[in-house]
């Protein structure tokens, strides 16, 4: 059964909206930051990597954003166009914001942190007026990140983001991503999640991360059912629980659950499972497959991504996809 429908006619097939950024991977794992003396240079931020992984994909990309006027700024926008991402609506701050970085601390392939600095990063700076309705126009799907929404102007950036989405038919995606250092208080978050999820068609995240979203409801048992219940009061279509090494269970508006297998991987690192695990299964959303089918497919992405030093530079295509998925199916790939 198909849960969302796209305009085919449209060139665009998804376009992000939020952070862009810089990840200090180190290169030094299996010990802790303070001991770790060299990081290797990606780009970062999970709409940019969930919009890297599509594009791998071969879907066609855009993205809508704000980098700083710096040599990491330019370094951003060039790998986007290298990547055949649609950088038109990039725009270039002239504040004297910076560009915010990641710093990744791998003390164990299960025991990952990361460091983050978000002060007065150009990312948030994003203006309401600097975002091209003529774009999301163009596009079938709009992909806002819950990062963007903690400041302003950023916020109400993407919640006219979402306007135009809802004014063109176009497809909208929540991708919680929950970064609580960012965020002024646990209210603030709540409020403007549940403002941006209400108005999402499918919306994505962790347990933790919808509970932060329920903060002011009675869903003491944390279930799942009265979560995903919640949105198929609004607009959405799908809503997308992620359990860790548990695997993820989709809830469709038919009351029907979904899950499917869960790969191996080398594990190398634990972060960027969510960002190609979403690339993975909204591809295969967009193509029409089953939820069961785009949920194993982006399972598989996200094995290849945590079995790799980077996130963005690990981004798998679709032969790298098939052929992980016939190697698990042979035995060849053991979890470790």
């Amino acid at each position: 059964m198909t849960y969302v429908s796209f305009h085919p006619d449209r060139p665009i097939d998804f376009v992000a909206i939020g952070r862009l950024c810089i990840d200090l991977n180190a290169n030094e794992t299996n010990r802790p930051m303070e001991e770790t003396m060299t990081f290797t240079k990606y780009v970062g931020g999970s709409p940019a990597n969930i919009t890297i992984g599509l594009s791998r994909l071969e879907q066609k990309t855009a993205f809508i954003g704000k980098v700083a006027n710096d040599q990491m700024g330019r370094f951003i926008v060039d790998y986007l166009r290298r990547n055949d991402i649609e950088t038109s609506n990039v725009v270039t701050d002239q504040t004297g914001a910076v560009t915010g970085l990641a710093f990744t601390e791998i003390k164990s392939p299960t025991e990952c942190s990361i460091l983050m600095y978000r002060d007065n990063v150009a990312d948030l700076r994003l203006e309401p007026g600097e975002v091209k309705e003529e774009l999301i126009a163009r596009s079938k799907m709009l992909l806002i990140s819950g990062t963007a929404l903690a400041k302003s102007p950023s916020r109400e950036a993407v919640f006219l983001a979402v306007q135009y989405a809802k004014k063109h038919g176009t497809v909208v995606v929540l991708d919680i991503d929950y970064r609580p250092y960012t965020w002024a208080s646990e209210a603030e978050t709540a409020v403007y999640y549940n403002l941006a999820a209400e108005k999402s068609d499918i919306i994505i995240g962790t347990r933790e991360e919808f509970d932060t979203m329920e903060r002011f409801e009675e869903n003491v048992e944390h279930s799942d059912q009265v979560t995903a219940q919640k949105w198929f009061n609004y607009s959405a279509k799908i809503v997308i629980i992620k359990h860790g090494k548990a695997g993820s269970i989709a809830y469709t508006e038919d009351g029907l659950s979904h899950q499917a297998q869960i790969f191996p991987a080398k594990v190398i690192k634990t972060f960027g499972a969510g960002d190609s695990y979403a690339a993975g299964f909204l591809y295969g959303v967009m193509q029409g497959w089953t939820i069961e089918k785009s949920m194993e497919y982006g399972s598989a992405a996200a094995s290849i991504v945590i079995s790799s030093h980077s996130c963005s530079d690990a981004m798998p295509t679709h032969s790298q996809i098939q052929d992980y998925m016939e190697r698990c199916q042979k035995g060849e790939i053991v979890a470790t």
